[in-house]
């Protein structure tokens, strides 16, 4: 049995939040799951992980996906979660963008 650390999705339709689970890999991606270790809300840039459960899984072989990396890396790491400027912005647009963010 092969294990994946990996997200599981819910929420409504265009407001997606994520569970991050220690999975089967044969399992679907909203079904049964071995462990919930963490949360991913994408449009909140909120990113919670128990950090000793995921070190713990990845010790005794499983698999983290990319995403999952992305985020524990963010965690461990104590930074935030930042989106690009939008692609085809001018500059000055794209500037506006990364202030309006930093305000906030």
């Amino acid at each position: 049995m092969a294990v994946k650390i990996r997200l599981k999705r819910f929420g409504k339709r265009n407001a997606a939040c994520y569970r991050v689970v220690v999975a089967d890999e044969r399992s679907a991606r909203d079904g049964k799951f071995i462990e919930e270790v963490g949360f991913y809300n994408p449009k909140s840039k909120e990113e919670t992980v128990k950090l000793d459960r995921i070190d713990y899984w990845l010790s005794v072989g499983a698999q983290a996906s990319e995403t999952v990396e992305r985020i524990v890396k963010r965690v461990k790491e104590g930074t935030k979660l930042v989106k690009a400027a939008p692609k085809g912005l001018n500059k000055p647009a794209a500037k506006k963008v990364e202030a309006t963010e930093e305000a906030v």
